[in-house]
Order: C-alpha cells, then structure tokens, then sequence
C-alpha cells in the first residue's frame, strides 16, 4: 500500500484528552495551514479562514466559551461539570483552530460546496498530523455561533467547527469502516 493510501486510512479522531501536553511550533501550524490552502474550490474562490489559537489564547478562548455556555444556558439545564469541561478543553491542545466559512461576497457558488471546500481544507490538515505525530479533533459545538464576539470575524464570515490539535501517542487502533461495495453502484452500461 502507498503512503498516502495508509495515511488517508488510518486517519482518525484524537481527543483532547489523548494529547501530550507540548506546545506546537508556529512553523509546524504554517506547513499545516499551507496544507489547507491547496484544498480545492471552485471558481477559485477559497472560502477557508483559520484562526490560530496557542498559549494562553486557548485558555481565554475556553474561558468565553465556558462563559458563554453559562449566559445562554437556562438555570435549570446549566451543567458545571459542562461547564468545566468547555473551560478546560482548549487548554489540553498544542493548539486549536476556529474553523471559519468564508462566504464568497458574489455568492458565485452555493454555500454547501464552499463548505465543502473548508472541509477539505481541514482533511488536508488532519492527514498531515500523521507525520508529526500529532492528532486532531474537529468540534461543531453551538458555541461556535458567539466567536465574533470574541475574536474579529467579517460580515461574510461565520464559525464552523473547532480544530483541537496535540501530540499523540502513535496508536494501532483500525478505524471500522462498513465495507465500500455497501456505498457505491457501479454503472456501466
């Protein structure tokens, strides 16, 4: 098997609290987002934007969203064991990225393939951790509505996702995939 076909399929989640506690070097999250920036899109209109959180950014970055979580939340419904872990997840990270959609002003594309482009953005990230040793964890928590009150956002652009990033103790676990002769219909004729 190739390199690229067993590091494609031995990506995987890595949680936050799986990470070594190091911090990352900007120059490793540069080759990363590099990595994202060849992600295809059509009509060339890159909508992936990436906020890099690192040091104690992460940890202000938990405490407005731990924040934020107590505001929203109803009385009734609040957790402070959530709560806790909201605050405390960013700082178990070498470093996080916001996520952001980019929307193309001219909406020259449906907003579902500018998505889409993000997306593969970030797989172009996640593959490449492998040679790092390195995991990552994307997150689409509710929250992510609120970060352009914490962090400046434009008018077209909104959060999709949180992406937790560490050092990870390499891992033999095979991802269990249902077969893909139950995903595809082969037309020929």
């Amino acid at each position: 098997m190739s390199k690229i076909n067993e590091i494609i399929r031995q990506r995987r989640s890595v949680y936050p609290a799986q990470y070594i506690n190091k911090p990352i070097p900007r120059e490793i999250l540069e080759e990363l987002l590099l990595n994202a920036n060849h992600a295809p899109t059509h009509k060339l209109t890159e909508p992936w934007r990436f906020k890099v959180f690192s040091g104690e950014a992460k940890n202000k970055l938990g405490e407005f969203l731990a924040k934020k979580y107590q505001k929203i939340t109803p009385e009734e419904a609040f957790s402070p064991a959530k709560y806790e872990k909201i605050k405390s997840k960013p700082t178990m990270a070498g470093a996080m990225l916001a996520i952001v959609l980019h929307r193309d002003p001219a909406e020259r594309v449906p907003e579902w393939e500018e998505i889409a482009s993000v997306a593969c953005a970030v797989e172009n990230i996640w593959i490449a951790l492998d040679q790092y040793n390195m995991g990552g964890y994307w997150s689409s928590p509710a929250l992510c509505k609120f970060l352009g009150e914490h962090v400046s956002m434009k008018e077209n652009e909104r959060c999709i996702g949180l992406f937790y990033i560490g050092y990870c103790e390499p891992s033999d676990r095979v991802i269990q995939k249902k077969p893909i002769e139950d995903k595809v219909e082969w037309i020929e004729d």
